[in-house]
């Protein structure tokens, strides 16, 4: 399979990586097209056999699959201004946030598009992906693409489009949530004296240990919340102030939140 990819930023070069690592294609099969023509001396020394170009360089395209990943912010200009034509048999994938699949269709002249929404642990082949494709995608096409976006960590096929949205705000933009949480937990170790260092590492292996507590027990969240806050505990103490700020329903509306503006994405 040839690939080529549109805008190399960080998703789109560790989904790069991905594929090489697990030699999914071989490097000279791949296509990284980007607009800022400074950087390219730098991608080369991370794929010193593949094809870099800029977008106004490239006048016709070589490939099975265009991924698509520039920021939807930025994809009216770029699919204004490609100066190559889509052929009938290539596929397109989009990992794009809001933007849907009738947009790329109508903007690219293209029926063959799949969307999907990954998140950054990718970059560590951890992450997880919802997708879903457009009528006259067929079955070997949509196993092709999961092969490829199994590499990056886990895929989930959704029959909805209107999910990924959801999905967008939930698990794309979910790593910056535990983020969020992690240095305000950190900056509370330190406003209590304890050094950055340590505090780091004891928030860093608490969240370690709690994930892996939550995948390894069969007991539920409000369970495991229970086995740690016992009555008139410290524990206890914490949660009564989050409860008390609604600190749940803060997270869930932040969520909902970024649900919304990725359907305005696609006004």
């Amino acid at each position: 399979m040839k690939i080529a990819i549109l805008g190399a930023g960080n998703m789109g070069l560790s989904f790069s990586k991905s594929f090489l690592k697990y030699e999914l294609i071989k490097p000279e099969n791949l296509h990284l097209i980007l607009r800022n023509p400074s950087k390219i001396s730098k991608i080369a020394e991370d794929f010193p056999k593949s094809k870099i170009s800029t977008f106004e360089e490239v006048k016709a395209l070589n490939a099975d699959l265009i991924i698509i990943a520039v920021k939807p912010q930025d994809f009216q200009q770029v699919a204004q201004n490609i100066r190559f034509t889509i052929q009938e048999n290539q596929m397109v994938l989009s990992i794009m946030a809001g933007i849907n699949i009738e947009k790329i269709q109508h903007s690219l002249n293209h029926p063959l598009v799949v969307r999907a929404m990954p998140n950054s642990p990718t970059l560590l082949g951890m992450g997880i992906t919802g997708y879903t494709a457009a009528n006259g995608i067929s079955f070997s096409q949509l196993i092709s693409i999961e092969r490829l976006l199994n590499s990056t960590g886990r895929s989930v096929y959704l029959e909805n489009e209107e999910l990924l949205d959801g999905v967008t705000a939930l698990s794309g933009s979910g790593p910056a949530y535990f983020y969020y949480i992690i240095d305000a937990m950190i900056k509370a170790g330190i406003e209590m004296g304890i050094e950055e260092n340590l505090s780091q590492l004891f928030v860093k292996q608490t969240m370690l240990g709690a994930y892996h507590l939550i995948n390894n027990s069969e007991k539920n969240l409000e369970e495991l919340i229970r086995d740690v806050a016992s009555k008139g505990g410290t524990t206890e103490a914490a949660l009564k102030t989050f409860e008390e700020n609604n600190f749940k329903d803060i997270i869930k509306q932040g969520i909902l939140n970024a649900e919304k503006r990725a359907k305005e994405l696609n006004k």
